[in-house]
């Protein structure tokens, strides 16, 4: 049975963003390039809620869903396309520091709602709802679906839940709030099976997808303090595995459970010298700080950015800032512990 939700305090901004939703009748959402499981949850979860309110909506994507999130409801009918053509009444962009980072173009020309947890946002809409405190997008938007009086169904509550649970590294980050475990809490009283949602998540892997893991893990490097470890793959070596890069997603986090790595830098070759870099830290190990050099963000515990020039130096300079980072966390804690 559906169950009724409860939410957190409101905010003006939320508040403009339901009221304008309210008003208008033909949304078109988007989210970031390669959509991770907050990106297409928080998306999925709108669409379900502006459906049940009797609303028009299209969503669009440049990038097509990772694989093992194909088995939930409303994936496969995600449009992949890097334009539209009509708009709607609004655009509801999900997790995107900025609208180029859709990879849509088009939406420009819609009113834009932006809905970001991320720092860095460029407040790029006609209505900007930015919350660093939530945990994953998609606590914004359960948040949004209460307050337009929609009745949390499975439909909504399984994405909410495939996206906390995906952003937050299986409930491991650091932004995890009391909050956090209240929806999850409300996600699976209105239905959602968590045994199930974590088997069709993470065990669902392709042979291809197990050889590449085993291909990088192999070729893992440490520095000499094997503080941070580094992470490589090309094409050549997915395609020799029989993966794709999406076959990668949550491959970074393994590093981390060993004791002494404290952070894990994973480069993926984009193309000659121009790679995309993913980061993965422990505790308070500020990556995002690294991220934001690049002109990337994220979290502190898991952000992303660009990168170009050969491998050799691009990974010497970001093994060193995230040695910075691990130092000045080090020293922090040293200093707070001598105070106590």
């Amino acid at each position: 049975m559906p169950h009724p939700m409860t939410t957190s305090p409101s905010s003006a901004a939320r508040q403009q963003a339901a009221d304008e939703i309210r008003r208008r009748q033909r949304f078109v959402l988007s989210c970031h390039v390669r959509p991770d499981g907050d990106a297409l949850g928080s998306e999925l979860a709108m669409a379900y809620a502006l459906r049940a309110l009797g609303k028009q909506v299209r969503i669009v994507n440049r990038d097509p869903a990772p694989p093992p999130l194909m088995a939930f409801p409303g994936v496969a009918d995600i449009e992949i396309a890097g334009h539209v053509d009509d708009p709607g009444d609004a655009v509801i962009v999900m997790e995107s520091g900025t609208l180029s980072r859709t990879g849509v173009t088009g939406l420009e020309r819609g009113f834009i709602i932006n809905i970001d947890h991320h720092l860095g946002n460029a407040m790029y809409g006609a209505v900007n709802w930015f919350d660093v405190s939530a945990a994953a997008c998609a606590e914004m938007v359960f948040d949004l679906v209460a307050d337009l009086g929609v009745t949390l169904t499975p439909e909504i509550a399984v994405h909410v839940y495939v996206a906390i649970l995906t952003d937050t590294g299986s409930f491991h980050h650091s932004s995890i709030s009391p909050r956090t475990f209240d929806i999850a809490r409300q996600c699976t009283e209105a239905g959602v099976d968590p045994p199930a949602v974590a088997r069709a998540v993470f065990d669902s892997n392709s042979l291809g997808r197990l050889k590449l893991f085993g291909a990088v893990l192999s070729g893992m490097e440490l520095d000499p303090s094997e503080r941070v470890a580094t992470l490589f793959v090309d094409r050549t070596l997915t395609s020799d595995c029989g993966g794709t890069y999406e076959d990668t997603e949550g491959l970074i986090n393994l590093p981390l459970t060993v004791k002494t790595i404290q952070a894990v830098v994973f480069f993926k070759e984009e193309g000659p010298d121009d790679w995309r870099v993913s980061m993965r830290s422990k505790g308070d190990v500020d990556i995002n700080a690294v991220a934001r050099a690049y002109g990337g963000g994220g979290h502190k515990n898991a952000s992303g950015c660009s990168a170009v020039g050969p491998y050799g130096a691009v990974k010497q300079a970001f093994q060193q800032k995230i040695l910075e980072q691990i130092e000045q966390c080090t020293a922090s804690s040293s200093s707070t512990s001598r105070k106590d």
